[in-house]
């Protein structure tokens, strides 16, 4: 008996919905399943509206810059509810544009939740179904087991969906999502506070664009604790406060949870199809996402691979064109540009300082300066760039920035990073100028020399 599908993907978010076009647009029959809503995490609860809320917050820092180029009367409230309803509007329109590609690929959508209900069958509701191919593309979400007390604080979900901002916020964590947050929220006028257990934020990346950003976060008025030994957080007649084993406890009217997100795989029935789950419950796949279980590949968040939307996106087209177009592919993850949306914002593709000079000789180039537009009001601001490149063979092995565009910029340089630049190649550039981003093709002498790994 044949199957009902060629291929059923488990998740409506950007990877199971590239892969689930690709794989029709080969003539395979194809059913998507989501729990919830078309457009997945980044769409709906991540990447756009947090942006979106970006945008909102950087119009704090613009007017308060304009009396210095010569504005006058340059004033505003911020009002939350409208912002939230601009963009439930542009949520709903995105989704819609999802369900039209979706349709228009001839891929079918059902909404429910499933689980693996055996050998090359998924159920949902009372409904079994069955296929050649199944994609689990579920994503993660927010790990409340980091600390006691914190399922009651907000998730990054919640603060998007926030109707009033409070007076006060402490951000627990140290990733890219604490660390936004709580750039967005002291922007938009919140006294915040961020704790985390390391020296610095941004566990991962290079530390001297880990050390700019906690400086950037210190400039905007965040409280920054670091080396914070938690123990447990509590509530308040007045809020919440966190008891640390090594300094005062912390209060604040609201606390956000960013100490990390987790596969979501508990309710899949993945035990039934035998798919094994690494120590840290993502789902376990080869260098083509095929899991230990016949039939079944998983992307995305789902195999704690790298966490990034396009990542996502890559690995669910890379499947379909190996299981249904022909043509076998490998989503590289080696070299993958990633961001941090703060004020300023950092950004960097690569490997850092303290990962190439493990593995071999390596020159530091680097930059410090006032940036044009914010030296012209006296603002102490600063850029910070950096260039890792192999001491043996000049080419570029990591690049990363913090300052105003860095994402654009890094964006620009992946491309050339990816490519095998070398520095001659950056020396033999013209500058474009006046702009922040010529001095990557300015830098002439190294600022230091990794000989010994």
């Amino acid at each position: 008996m044949s199957a009902d599908f060629d291929l059923i993907v488990i998740g409506g978010g950007s990877g199971g919905i590239a892969a689930a076009r690709r794989a029709a647009s080969y003539g395979a029959r194809v059913l998507l399943l989501e729990a919830s809503r078309i457009g997945g995490t980044c769409v709906l609860r991540g990447c756009v509206p947090k942006k979106l809320m970006m945008y909102a917050a950087s119009f704090s820092r613009a007017m308060a810059e304009a009396s210095g180029y010569g504005w006058t009367a340059v004033s505003g409230h911020f009002q939350l509810e409208g912002w939230a309803e601009a963009k439930k509007r542009e949520l709903k329109r995105l989704e819609q544009i999802y369900q039209k590609m979706l349709a228009d690929s001839d891929v079918e959508v059902l909404i429910g939740h499933a689980r693996i209900a055996g050998a090359r069958s998924v159920a949902v509701a009372d409904r079994k179904l069955s296929a050649e191919r199944i994609l689990i593309a579920t994503g993660s979400s927010t790990d409340r087991g980091a600390l006691p007390g914190l399922a009651h604080a907000w998730s990054s979900d919640d603060v998007l969906d926030l109707r009033r901002l409070p007076s006060s916020l402490l951000v627990i964590g140290g990733g890219y999502i604490a660390v936004e947050f709580a750039s967005i929220l002291a922007d938009l006028g919140v006294r915040v506070t961020i704790a985390f257990r390391a020296d610095l934020p941004l566990r991962g990346f290079d530390d001297d664009l880990r050390n700019s950003v906690a400086e950037g976060l210190k400039a905007r008025g965040v409280n920054v604790v670091a080396q914070s030994q938690m123990q447990s957080l509590g509530r308040t007649p007045g809020g919440f406060v966190l008891y640390r084993a090594n300094g005062e406890p912390l209060h604040a009217e609201a606390v956000l949870n960013a100490t990390g997100r987790k596969p979501c795989v508990e309710s899949l029935g993945l035990a039934t199809a035998d798919v094994r789950l690494d120590e840290k419950g993502a789902i376990v796949v080869d260098n083509r996402s095929r899991t230990t279980a016949s039939g079944i590949w998983a992307i995305g968040d789902v195999t704690n691979r790298a966490n990034l939307t396009p990542v996502a996106i890559a690995e669910g087209r890379a499947f379909a064109d190996t299981e249904f177009g022909g043509r076998p592919t490998e989503v590289d993850h080696r070299i993958v540009a990633s961001a941090i949306f703060c004020d300023p914002p950092a950004a960097c593709v690569g490997l850092t300082e303290a990962q190439a000079s493990s593995i071999g000789p390596v020159d530091i180039y680097e930059a410090h300066f006032r940036p044009m537009r914010t030296a012209f009001i006296g603002s102490q601001e600063r850029t910070y760039m950096k260039m890792v490149v192999d001491g043996h063979t000049g080419r570029v092995l990591g690049v990363h920035m913090f300052g105003t565009d860095a994402p654009e910029i890094i964006q620009a340089l992946a491309v050339s990073v990816t490519a095998g630049i070398t520095k001659k190649d950056f020396d033999r550039t013209m500058a474009l100028h006046p702009t922040s981003a010529e001095e990557f093709v300015l830098m002439r002498d190294p600022t230091r020399k990794h000989r010994r790994p």
